[in-house]
């Protein structure tokens, strides 16, 4: 026997063990080999000798109606890759895009099971890997008509906002065709599909996933959706709409703890338009015994600065807040916020919301503006996420004069700290 051959024996028999996926070990340095062991047969079931065996430096091709190569029929024939992928620890999704049947195994898991006749079809799923080596095995076959298989494979990145995860179906079953992060759910897709190329325009389902600290209080969560959708808000079952329809909303109250909120939103889109919205907002008194509120969605909320370094996110006081990178000193154009609220002349405290995230600077400086002048009060937002945080109590005039301003200028390293601007609250004392 070879070597080539005892080598491919040796990787045969490592396919059918059974295992996590850990890296396999020990390797030799043959086994790093950048490119794939490509072995093809004359049948579509794998059997028998294989009737060509080459190295393939990528796993991507489109042969259409034509042949893998001179020995290889144009149909009715199948193939496996082999190689190992030597990566660091972490999250990887692999991608497949094959017509017909394909099966993908790392480290001999089954990750992607799709033996069965179908035009060219995507399928992605991800897997939690160690740091080594990775044995990745890779089994197709061709029908009739065209032929395709192409394998690839990225470190998944963290998700920041929305994980959806979609599937070709209305049930949410089998393995997701796309997994990605959604900055938020506010899609009206009409005809159209979510992800073209990947995703169909009708017969498929979306979960959305999110973990959220919005404080505590009451909030009204509402969903526009066409056709189907489930919400569940903090463990709890709060809207289950799971039928056709045309586009319609749908609103469920809750009380929220403080602390972190996970969020799951399903949803199915049948035929025609598809539509899917979720949003929420707080219900309990912004004015009244809880004080004066200025959100920074409302009105007397105000700001100026460079418009590229404004950013928001669908979390904090209200469901949404503002940040920004910070300034060492002034600088020309550099960002500002300005809360003003409608008073009754009087004497108020001074509270400012600090959201949970987006707040690593310790010297956030805020200018209370008052009757009797001006108060500079310097609060680590670092140490205070999720909270309300007193700026002292004043004197105020019931005016314009009656304001609250932060600025990015915080003193620390340039651009090293994130600063946020969210709700200040006035309580009348």
């Amino acid at each position: 026997m070879d070597k080539r051959m005892f080598l491919l024996s040796a990787l045969t028999a490592l396919i059918l063990l059974p295992g996590l996926a850990l890296a396999q070990g020990p390797v030799q340095p043959q086994d790093s080999d950048p490119s794939w062991h490509a072995a093809y047969w004359n049948n579509t079931t794998l059997a028998g000798a294989p009737v060509l065996e080459r190295r393939e430096t990528n796993l991507d091709h489109r042969w259409g109606g034509g042949s893998p190569d001179p020995l290889v029929r144009a149909d009715g024939f199948s193939a496996r890759w082999t190689r190992y992928l030597d990566l660091a620890a972490g999250s990887y999704r692999f991608t497949t895009v094959s017509d017909d049947g394909l099966r993908l195994y790392v480290d001999g898991r089954l990750l992607i099971d799709e033996w069965n006749d179908h035009p060219p079809k995507t399928v992605v799923a991800e897997i939690s890997l160690g740091a080594g080596h990775h044995m990745v095995v890779v089994e197709y076959y061709e029908n009739t008509v065209d032929a395709t298989v192409s394998v690839s494979w990225a470190p998944v990145s963290a998700i920041q906002n929305w994980r959806g995860e979609y599937y070709g179906n209305k049930s949410l079953s089998g393995s997701p065709l796309l997994v990605r992060d959604d900055a938020k759910i506010d899609f009206g897709w009409g005809a159209a599909s979510p992800a073209p190329g990947i995703v169909g325009a009708d017969v498929f389902s979306v979960r959305w996933t999110r973990t959220i600290n919005p404080g505590a209080g009451n909030y009204r969560f509402s969903i526009t959706v066409d056709d189907g959708a489930r919400l569940w808000v903090n463990n709890h079952l709060l809207i289950d709409q799971w039928k056709d329809q045309a586009a319609r909303t749908y609103t469920g109250d809750i009380y929220l703890p403080a602390g972190n909120v996970p969020i799951k939103m399903e949803y199915y889109e049948n035929t025609g338009d598809a539509v899917a919205r979720l949003s929420w907002k707080r219900t309990d008194g912004s004015n009244g015994s809880d004080g004066v509120v200025v959100d920074d969605t409302d009105p007397g909320f105000v700001k100026g600065g460079s418009p590229t370094g404004w950013h928001t996110e669908p979390e904090g006081y209200g469901n949404r807040l503002t940040w920004t990178r910070n300034n060492t000193s002034n600088q020309p154009n550099y960002n500002w916020g300005r809360w003003y609220p409608k008073l009754k002349p009087g004497r108020y405290e001074v509270l400012a919301y600090i959201p949970y995230r987006y707040t690593t600077t310790a010297r956030a400086r805020y200018w209370v503006s008052h009757a009797d002048g001006f108060a500079l009060r310097i609060v680590d937002q670092s140490a205070n996420g999720d909270r309300w945080v007193s700026l002292g109590t004043y004197s105020f005039q019931g005016n314009s004069g009656d304001y609250v301003s932060l600025a990015d200028v915080t003193g620390e390293p340039y651009l090293s700290r994130l600063i946020a601007w969210d709700a200040v609250k006035w309580v009348k004392k």
